[in-house]
């Protein structure tokens, strides 16, 4: 499933919440793990997701390529929590229809 917009950005920042700092790459691995990619290249889009939520508070960069996790208020954390679980609902059953 490729992601983008919100979907990503809640994706990435709820991998930050669950497992702390990581890099890009990381990131990268994440997403693929879970069933997940991007469209471009993988690096700039991730990095450019992010940005939006430090804007907003939600993830700190660390270093460069490295972020982690920031105050996130427990409304929204419900929400992205619950939408990620869709997300990842919706990757079974494509799996599951592949099969």
């Amino acid at each position: 499933m490729i992601l983008s917009g919100t979907n990503l950005r809640y994706v990435l920042t709820f991998h930050l919440a669950n497992q702390g700092p990581a890099t890009v790459s990381e990131l990268i691995k994440g997403l693929r793990h879970h069933g997940f990619s991007v469209k471009g290249r993988p690096s700039k889009t991730i990095s450019d997701a992010l940005r939006w939520e430090i804007e907003h508070g939600r993830v700190h960069r660390l270093a460069r390529g490295r972020y982690g996790p920031a105050y996130i208020p427990r409304s929204t954390d419900y929400r992205i929590h619950r939408r990620v679980l869709s997300l990842r609902s919706a990757v079974v059953a494509e799996r599951r229809a592949q099969v």
